[in-house]
């Protein structure tokens, strides 16, 4: 069954597809500075977003932290667990990081609005307890028809009921519970900052260039910056996205600077990105 066949049925009301946008952090803020946000990407893609609502999709949205979450974490090692010499400091730095990841969760939610989308967030803090794609919680809360408002998440501090008392749940993680348990899963979308999609090399090398088709038994040189990322970068999403493709058909890593890049994988004409496929 095609897209474009897909997409008819979807406008006869006689199947509705659901589609999961992931907004990378590297993509709405930079990285390296502390809370910088760049506004005009996030605001493109809500634009794309409110196109795909019209069209029938079901969509949930989830975003990265960026340099709202990754900065402090990393700092005091909150995805490594409780530590009693640190753990005044920890605590403290989980109640920045929440407050700062309201903080970005807020100006997504604001730009989905102003798009035209009705929205509400689920932060994993209020329903998670672990980490990895076995975490403890309800994903089918994501599992709203079209008319209902688009359910928006992300990567969270999270509590674990065993001596590491607290952890990060990786946005990517959750793409995958999410994914595979919800039905009618048609497309998964990466957004990523940096690149067209995959790359043979590390961006910004004139060796490097696009895969077009990836599986995970092919292997890439991927690369990321491990003084600021704590959720594995690159390399979890690649991982995590090989997981999805056995259950979703569409997954793709997409320019995020270029969202309506979204808009042809649904049509079904070319695109520039990487295809996830089993393997």
């Amino acid at each position: 069954m095609n897209l474009r066949y897909m997409l008819s049925r979807i406008t006869r009301g006689q199947f509705m597809a659901r589609g999961i946008i992931k907004l990378g952090g590297g993509l709405i803020t930079d990285k390296t500075r502390y809370k910088e946000v760049f506004r005009e990407r996030i605001d493109a893609v809500s634009v794309v977003i409110s196109k795909i609502v019209d069209l029938g999709y079901s969509v949930i949205v989830i975003h990265g932290a960026g340099s709202f979450g990754h900065l402090e974490a990393k700092k005091w090692d909150i995805s490594g667990g409780y530590n009693p010499a640190i753990s005044e400091d920890q605590y403290s730095a989980i109640e920045t990081i929440r407050t700062d990841m309201d903080e970005l969760n807020s100006i997504v939610l604001d730009s989905l609005v102003r798009a035209g989308v009705s929205c509400d967030s689920l932060p994993p803090r209020d329903w998670v307890n672990g980490v990895g794609t076995s975490f403890s919680g309800d994903v089918f809360a994501f599992e709203r028809s079209p008319d209902l408002a688009v359910p928006v998440s992300f990567g969270d501090v999270v509590k674990i009921n065993d001596e590491s008392r607290f952890g990060i749940l990786s946005g990517d993680h959750l793409m995958v519970r999410i994914a595979t348990e919800l039905p009618d899963v048609l497309l998964c979308a990466f957004l990523l900052g940096d690149t067209a999609g995959l790359m043979s090399g590390p961006p910004g090398i004139d060796e490097s260039k696009l895969i077009e088709e990836w599986s995970e038994s092919q292997g890439f040189i991927g690369e990321q910056d491990n003084r600021i990322d704590v959720t594995g970068g690159i390399h979890l999403k690649a991982r995590c996205a090989s997981l999805i493709s056995r259950s979703a058909k569409q997954v793709w890593f997409i320019d995020g600077r270029e969202p309506s890049r979204l808009l042809d994988i649904i049509s079904g004409d070319s695109v520039i990105g990487t295809r996830i496929v089993p393997g």
